[in-house]
């Protein structure tokens, strides 16, 4: 049985974190890690924390494990790196303050297509729906994964939301978050991870199914224009400077025709 490491990231997130936790708490799924890194919140953020970890130590028979440390760090994909180095599980994800898994049986869907016995896929991936601050459905995410996913697909936009994306721990301790990028450094770091998949001829494999609620209005998303110079610059990277432009006027002539 695959186990799984939940990494949630929190900074004076007590507005939204709730449902995040109870959400973890919730599923059926049995052989589950829950890392909580916390930026040394001011709000009552730890408060929600311990009192989650108390709850889950009273459930009987559950077999979740919750790691929490609450210290300054030197932003996001600093903690995300941090949570990187303490998985233990076959698979990682990051599940954020406002984002929940859809039901309680998620995690059990995708731990489903993996075959019993067989060696594991580099990456398990889904579909997103975007929530409100209440969580409340607004829309399907505009993006929406192939069945067939490779690293070069992200040269399309990021088709597979950076919380819907499961990463091999293995492939995952190899690649962690650049730090010189401060809003995209998940695009690079998904494109990475697939290259390494690639590398060692693993799978991609595609969960068809929604696996995320995904809060609206992301980090990026308030950075929207500085957010898209930092895309540019890691898609030339991966992709070429050539390619990259010509991929990005026909975004361009794209939108103006659906005008």
């Amino acid at each position: 049985m695959i186990t799984f490491s939940v990494i949630t990231c929190t900074y004076n997130a007590s507005s939204v974190l709730q449902r995040t936790l109870d959400s973890v708490l919730m599923q059926s799924y049995q052989n589950v890690e829950h890392l909580i890194l916390d930026g040394a919140s001011r709000d009552n953020t730890v408060t929600m924390i311990k009192e989650y970890i108390a709850k889950s130590d009273n459930i009987q028979n559950t077999r979740h494990r919750i790691i929490f440390t609450s210290e300054s760090d030197k932003g996001l994909y600093d903690a995300m790196n941090k949570g990187i180095n303490k998985a233990t599980g076959n698979y990682l994800v990051f599940l954020n303050a406002g984002d929940v898994f859809p039901s309680s049986s998620t995690l059990e869907t995708i731990a489903s297509v993996v075959g019993e016995g067989e060696e594991l896929p580099g990456v398990l991936y889904g579909n997103t729906d975007i929530v409100d601050d209440n969580g409340t459905f607004l829309r399907h995410r505009r993006l929406s994964p192939p069945s067939h996913l490779n690293w070069r697909s992200f040269l399309h936009g990021m088709l597979v939301c950076h919380q819907a994306f499961y990463a091999r721990t293995d492939i995952a301790k190899r690649n962690n978050y650049d730090l010189h990028y401060k809003l995209s450094a998940d695009i690079d770091w998904c494109i990475r991870v697939m290259k390494d998949a690639k590398r060692h001829n693993l799978p991609l494999r595609y969960v068809n199914t929604v696996v995320v609620n995904y809060l609206d209005g992301g980090m990026s998303i308030q950075n929207h224009k500085a957010s898209l110079k930092e895309r540019y610059h890691i898609m030339c990277r991966h992709y070429g400077f050539i390619t990259t432009t010509l991929m990005h006027l026909w975004f361009v002539m794209r939108g103006i025709i659906q005008k």
